[in-house]
């Protein structure tokens, strides 16, 4: 069996043909020619023997490598093959200390490429040849863009480049600046204690802000923060931060520690003197925003983030720490789950080692759900039924007002389609931009701009005829396991791409208004929760909306309430959950949507637990007494570290 894998294989074919052009270009004299052909080859295969040998070749034709160098200029924009090939030349000319710079600024532009898998750079009598000042350079140039820690495959592309610099550290081990620089390069390996260790020397023997930093980060990353946050703090009572001193970086750091330690508090102090030093500092204005949030997890915080970056484009550290903070968190970074029966049966059925798309499954569940609910059974196992004994009161069936928009008719108990199915090309267009999860909410706002172009009929009609799953692996574990949530990111999607329709039209009349309007108020589905995303998305993006968003969930979520009195409605805890991410909502809204979620969370352990006990009972229980809910007043009508990256792609 092979190793390699398919990808692996075209990419060989393609550095084998690039390859074949070069020698061609070197027969015919045009060395121009066949360097650009070299450059391409070890983008696709790095370690292709022949391109080495190509590369010797073309260094005689031009008279010897230190000639050759003038075919990889470095002067303007620089390709990433023209460096690496740079790199190879450089070090059969003998200069080791630019070839080990360049091979480093390949790292830090693709760390996952076998830049450092290079003959010559694992030479024993190099790490004799360079100068360690040179060498610290280059590990911090390759440290600065790698994630901490680096993953299995990025780790083993770099091991060689970080097995050089120790070595390197063998011949120079009180080099202050390589001592420091190595401790990163080692951290990001995952030998923290090696870092630890290295970062001790570099501090013993100069204490100054650079070591102190590394130290402090090898031992957070050791599992010393306390240990971290005395070096750090020692660092900063020796050099007070002000105005854009270094320092003042090392604060927000300390401060940032202390909410990982579970002392926001104190960490807010820090920030509180940053801010009073430099009001405008890039990090430390969201990262107050970060300990706010670790104080009392208020999604109010996290759109402080939002308009901070949208006031402040230029502060990266703001979008970064709003998508930290929003990942993997219901609306926040990911489509909210359902959890009608009919959708618990379908899990069971899809567990189910026997199960195929031509299962027949009939599903009767006690009262009606909402009608998507059906499109997941029916995606996966198209050859279902989905039946309903009763109604509940009040009827789900009815919009909250007259809408002009209908997406569903029924047929008794039975849903189906108001709309008709979108052109082939518009479907597929969904189906390619679709996603579960998104960095943040603005992130999936602006994603969704791909859709604009889309008539409106056409994205009505994919809310309830949603394309089938990517086919791709996220694509078929969604249908083989959870097809709703394709069904709902499906929604999500197209309710987004509505939000971007004919924005030429002010927002108050606007036809995308309505329709969202129309959606949030109908039927009770998870259209429903899809338009009342696509609302707060705008509200996040644009805060003019804010006021007239609040109104259109506030009207919703207190229908949902009073609903909850006398049946089971499914979609309560998901619309409590769109009101808690919209903070613009009022207080009384808000308190309403978290008394809610508590109520259906203790509803939730009260029927397992009942489960657990008497398991051959029926598990539905009459409902408890509620409080009375307030009534909803009618609505008014009417978004690098240092180093720069250097090269870009052919």
């Amino acid at each position: 069996m092979s190793g390699h894998t398919e990808d692996e294989g075209d990419e060989r074919l393609a550095a084998e043909g690039e390859v074949a052009l070069a020698r061609l270009a070197i027969d015919s004299g045009d060395l121009t020619h066949a360097a650009d052909h070299l450059g391409d080859a070890i983008i696709a295969d790095p370690q292709l023997p022949e391109l080495l040998e190509a590369l010797a070749e073309l260094c005689a034709a031009a008279g010897g490598p230190a000639a050759a160098r003038e075919l990889f200029p470095l002067d303007g924009q620089v390709y990433l093959g023209t460096a690496v090939c740079r790199a190879h030349v450089e070090a059969a000319a003998g200069d080791w200390d630019a070839a080990v710079g360049l091979l480093a600024s390949a790292i830090q532009y693709e760390p996952d490429r076998p830049w450092a898998h290079a003959a010559w750079l694992a030479r024993e009598d190099l790490p004799g040849l360079v100068d360690p000042d040179a060498v610290a350079q280059a590990v911090a140039r390759a440290t600065g863009a790698l994630s901490d820690p680096l993953p299995a495959e990025p780790a083993e592309a770099v091991r060689p480049f970080h097995d050089f610099v120790q070595a390197v550290l063998a011949r120079h081990g009180d080099h202050v600046l390589l001592l420091a620089m190595a401790s990163g390069l080692t951290r990001r390996l995952g030998d923290t204690a090696r870092a630890v260790e290295l970062a001790q020397r570099a501090h013993r023997s100069a204490p100054g802000y650079l070591p102190a930093v590394m130290l402090g980060n090898a031992l957070r990353a050791d599992g010393r923060p306390e240990q971290a946050l005395a070096v750090w703090e020692a660092e900063l009572a020796r050099v007070a931060p002000a105005g854009d001193d270094p320092s003042s970086y090392l604060a927000v750091d300390v401060a940032e520690l202390y909410g990982t330690l579970g002392r926001p508090v104190e960490g807010l102090a820090w920030l509180d003197r940053v801010l009073a030093a430099e009001p405008g500092h890039p990090k430390a204005g969201p990262a107050r925003y970060g300990l706010l949030h670790a104080l009392d997890g208020d999604p109010a915080h996290l759109l402080g983030l939002a308009d901070h970056h949208r006031a402040h484009p230029e502060h990266e550290y703001a979008q970064e720490l709003l998508e930290r903070l929003s990942s993997r968190e219901p609306w926040l970074g990911l489509v909210s789950g359902a959890t009608e029966a009919t959708v618990n049966v379908l899990h069971q059925v899809l567990a189910a080692s026997d199960t195929t798309r031509d299962t027949e499954v009939e599903c009767t569940a006690s009262t009606l759900e909402p009608p998507s609910s059906v499109l997941a059974v029916r995606l996966a196992l198209p050859r279902s039924t989905v039946g309903y004994q009763a109604v509940g009161e009040p009827d789900p069936r009815l919009p909250l007002t007259g809408p002009t928009t209908r997406i569903w008719v029924w047929d008794g108990t039975s849903p189906r389609p108001a709309v008709a199915p979108p052109a082939p090309q518009s479907a597929e267009l969904v189906r390619s931009t679709a996603e579960i999860f998104w960095p943040t909410v603005p992130a999936a706002y602006d994603h969704a701009v791909r859709l604009a172009g889309l008539p409106l009929d056409d994205l009505l009609g994919v809310l309830v005829h949603p394309p089938m799953p990517r086919e791709d692996e996220l694509g078929r574990a969604l249908l083989a396991h959870q097809p709703e949530l394709w069904v709902r990111a499906v929604q999500v999607f197209a309710c987004l791409g509505i939000a971007h329709h004919r924005t030429d039209q002010p927002w108050e009349g606007s036809e995308r208004r309505r329709v969202l309007r129309d959606l949030l108020l109908g039927p009770e589905d998870w259209v429903v929760e899809a338009a009342g995303f696509a609302l707060v998305a705008i509200g996040w993006t644009q805060p003019q909306t804010r006021a007239d968003v609040a109104a259109l969930l506030q009207q919703r979520l207190h229908h949902a309430a009073r609903a909850r009195r006398t049946r089971v409605v499914t979609i309560l805890r998901s619309l409590a959950a769109l009101v808690l991410v919209a903070p613009w909502t009022s207080d009384e809204d808000r308190e309403l949507a978290r008394h809610l979620t508590a109520r259906e969370d203790a509803a939730d352990a009260e029927a397992a637990q009942q489960e657990d006990q008497e398991p051959e009972r029926d598990q539905e229980q009459p409902e408890a007494d509620e409080p009375d809910e307030p009534d909803a007043p009618k609505p008014e009508e009417p978004r690098p570290g240092r180093l720069r990256r250097l090269f870009g792609r052919r």
